[in-house]
């Protein structure tokens, strides 16, 4: 037996997930209080252990004493001696932590261009038609060279192409002031739920997720109790990082091991009153991210919680306990069953609804790819602490970070905003210009005043001309390239 496989539970034997197998991903559920965190912690361990870097989102704030070695209880000490574990050991793995607050982690920042029209209409709950209406004001903004970076970008565009709808009409099609006016309120909306503070620059680089230290892959790790209050935005959030993943990774085909591990907790949200277009976007990701050696895990209390399409392509599974106290429960229990391989000895559906605490059963993919049979395990215990780090063990590692200071320091560079915001201040420089030709009488006046207003006019048309030619020039230099949008960029191909 190969020496890298990862032991995550013990069943009648030591049950083993294959690294060569972990991109084809996987699920773990179970109801709530069954040990999915415990099961996530354990995983993540398992693949940090092995040099695979892993992304997660800490929902209940307990995920963070990954950082620190654990301690001995009564719990684990009757589960190392039940496996024979006699070289188990208490450690503690590398992790970075991110919040989008920027209070418990590194900043976590996105761009508006890097999100695109179908992510920022998912955010502002549009209906079709605001959809395309803000498809459109993208596409200007393209077309116009114009950055769309933080809130302020958007807003300023928006109220651009509302003033002159009669000017993009011919190229673009119709965009209605109603359209306009209810991206505006959503945005507002938006901000209260901490879209001005995810919005902005420098916004992540991907590559800063996909790390090791000392041998073991980074575990990273995005504070997402406070941002579960806003579920769509944290949903969002997660699935612009797979998409920028998926975007920006080069294509490796089948590795030993992952290059990062991407683990999607609560996943019901991500597909909560998604629009087709999307769901069929997701199940694109998730189909074509293997080749870059990224494997997905989604967490959710039920298997149902995940559509068919994309839960087909989740070949490795850990299910913990299941709840059947209504009929719709127990077509739940019965479905989950039938998604595995039976084993002759277990009665899989009975046995769903009797998992203890950490217990669950589990199938994972073999050598040739192929789901073993199902077996009733134990998960291991962690060797990490279970539970949160203090604010200030926590404060210390974060300081500590390689990347600390990367991300700490906001910048606002010429965007949108600024660029029409000078547009504008010019035409209103030519407006006054012109409202002084027109009123003066004089003839000495007219010779002296006009030559001043014209002078300043010209001064502020090469400021604007400066504005948008930095713009350009940005947009082809190698950071513009990264707001250019991909496969979750636009409600179209383009």
């Amino acid at each position: 037996m190969s020496e890298n496989l990862l032991y995550v539970a013990h069943g009648s034997s030591p049950l083993y997930l294959n690294p060569r197998m972990a991109n084809r991903h996987g699920l773990i559920a179970g109801a709530t209080g069954t040990g999915k965190t415990v099961s996530l912690q354990v995983l993540a361990e398992a693949f940090s252990a092995e040099g695979v870097a892993v992304f997660m989102a800490d929902v209940k704030g307990d995920l963070s004493g990954i950082g620190k070695p654990g301690t001995m209880n009564k719990i684990i000490a009757a589960r190392t001696e039940e496996f024979g574990l006699q070289d188990f050991s208490f450690q503690s793995y590398p992790v970075c932590f991110y919040d989008v607050f920027g209070k418990l982690g590194h900043p976590l920042r996105a761009t508006i261009s890097g999100l695109g029209p179908l992510l920022i209409s998912r955010l502002l709950k549009l209906n079709e038609t605001q959809s395309g209406a803000l498809n459109l004001v993208f596409r200007v903004a393209d077309d116009d060279n114009l950055l769309l970076i933080d809130m302020k970008d958007l807003r300023s565009m928006l109220d651009h192409v509302g003033k002159n709808a009669s000017k993009y009409t011919t190229t673009y099609g119709n965009v209605s002031g109603q359209s306009i006016g209810a991206i505006q309120r959503g945005l507002l909306a938006l901000e209260d739920q901490g879209g001005n503070v995810f919005f902005g620059e420098p916004d992540l680089e991907t590559s800063d997720l996909i790390r090791t230290q000392g041998g073991k892959g980074v575990i990273n790790i995005l504070a997402a109790d406070k941002l579960m209050q806003s579920p769509v935005l944290y949903s969002t959030l997660l699935l612009w990082l797979l998409s920028d993943l998926y975007e920006k990774l080069p294509e490796v085909g089948d590795l030993p091991k992952p290059k990062l591990v991407f683990i999607f907790d609560e996943a019901h949200l991500l597909f909560n009153d998604a629009p087709k277009v999307l769901t069929d976007k997701i199940e694109q990701i998730v189909r074509l991210i293997r080749s870059k050696g990224v494997g997905v895990y989604f967490v959710s209390q039920s298997p149902s919680d995940i559509p068919n399409n994309v839960l087909g392509q989740l070949g490795n599974r850990i299910q913990h306990a299941l709840r059947a106290y209504t009929p719709r429960d127990q077509k739940v229990v019965k479905s989950a069953a039938q998604s595995f391989r039976p084993n002759p000895d277990i009665n899989t559906e009975q046995a769903i609804t009797e998992l203890g605490v950490g217990e669950a059963l589990v199938s994972f993919l073999d050598d040739e790819g192929r789901p073993s049979i199902v077996e009733r395990a134990k998960m291991l215990p962690p060797h990490s602490q279970i539970g949160p780090l203090t604010d200030e063990e926590r404060a210390e590692l974060i300081k500590r970070s390689p990347i600390f200071n990367k991300y700490e320091q906001f910048f606002d560079r010429i965007s949108a905003f600024e660029i029409l915001q000078q547009q504008q201040q010019q035409q209103q420089q030519q407006q006054q210009v012109q409202q002084q030709k027109t009123s003066s009488s004089a003839p000495s006046t007219s010779k002296q005043k006009p030559a001043t207003r014209t002078s300043s006019a010209k001064k502020q048309n090469t400021t604007g001309k400066a504005l948008i030619n930095t713009a350009v020039k940005t947009l082809g230099s190698t950071q513009g390239q990264r707001f250019i949008r991909g496969l979750l960029g636009s409600l179209t191909k383009k």
